[in-house]
């Protein structure tokens, strides 16, 4: 089986877990490759650590059985824009805090690697919202697994997003910004907008205003086989754009259209995880705070 690891960056506490997790693959005689960017924190760190392959261009994933991700969510989006059209599975190890998509607490690695390897798992598909625009943007990443957002820059001033879906005219935000999420970035910055939670199977966006000047503006849930095309207008002359954790500044005359990307991204689901248990979990619902 090949396996590539992917992080950004780690502390130091988690070298021990890294390090188990690297030779518990070795026993089962993977074929590893960490990429170059997990391979330097590694090194960096002074892990013991051997026995593996820098992948050396992108397009070896193609190859690849499976990629873990190792850190927390922030790591699984970029191992996400990383793996693209590929559609490699991911695993998520968490060394993180929230942990809605990394859910493999590090000190389970051991077991997560066996059941891998069992095949006691479930693949499950998540939709990509991807970005069109009238120049290059992200570096030809135009992808993003949790949300497209327009965000005001520089001033205290609001900006005025129009917004249309599949060329009617919807609405326009007087905010400081507007999100538009994939179920599973429902959980994320749309979430402490005031958005709603989407089931990750749902085949849905949710347009969320950020801080609208119009308090009888909401969110609004519309189907991902929809076209949201944005125009853009405030004092400022450059505007925020981000994808998931990526983000770049433009103008007002930038054309900016979001769809449904054509492929998705392969989540490992393992059968003790559960969406609504991790809801539970991380939202302390049912938790009484006054014990």
């Amino acid at each position: 089986m090949k396996i590539t690891i992917h992080g950004i960056s780690f502390q130091k506490e988690f070298v021990p877990y890294i390090e188990k997790l690297i030779a518990v693959l070795h026993g089962h005689g993977t074929d590893l490759f960490l990429t170059e960017t997990f391979s330097k924190y590694l090194k960096k760190s002074g892990a013991k650590a051997t026995g593996f392959t820098v992948l050396g261009e992108r397009k070896e994933l193609a190859g690849m059985d499976f990629v873990i991700s190792v850190g927390g969510d922030g790591t699984l989006l970029d191992t996400v824009s990383l793996v693209g059209e590929y559609e490699v599975p991911i695993v998520g190890i968490n060394t993180g805090r929230m942990g809605f998509l990394a859910t493999i607490a590090k000190e389970d690695v051991e077991k997560a690697v066996q059941v891998l390897f069992d095949g006691d798992f479930t693949i499950q598909d998540r939709i990509l919202i991807n970005l069109e625009a009238d120049q290059k943007l992200f570096n030809g990443v135009p992808y993003g697994l949790n949300e497209f957002t327009i965000h005001k820059r520089d001033t205290s001033s609001m900006i005025i997003v129009h917004t249309y879906i599949d060329g009617e005219y919807l609405n326009s935000y007087w905010a400081d910004g507007l999100i538009v999420a994939t179920p599973t970035g429902s959980t994320g910055y749309s979430l402490s907008c005031g958005g709603p939670l989407i089931s990750p199977s749902a085949k849905n966006f949710v347009i969320t205003p950020v801080s609208p000047h119009n308090l009888n503006v909401r969110p609004m849930i519309v189907s991902d086989e929809s076209e949201i095309t944005f125009s853009i207008e405030g004092r400022s002359k450059k505007f925020l754009i981000s994808l998931d954790s990526r983000s770049t500044a433009v103008d007002a005359s930038v054309k900016l259209k979001v769809k449904r990307e054509k492929f998705v991204a392969r989540l490992v689901k393992f059968h003790d995880y559960s969406f609504f248990d991790t809801l539970r979990k991380k939202l302390n619902w049912g938790f009484d705070m006054r014990n």
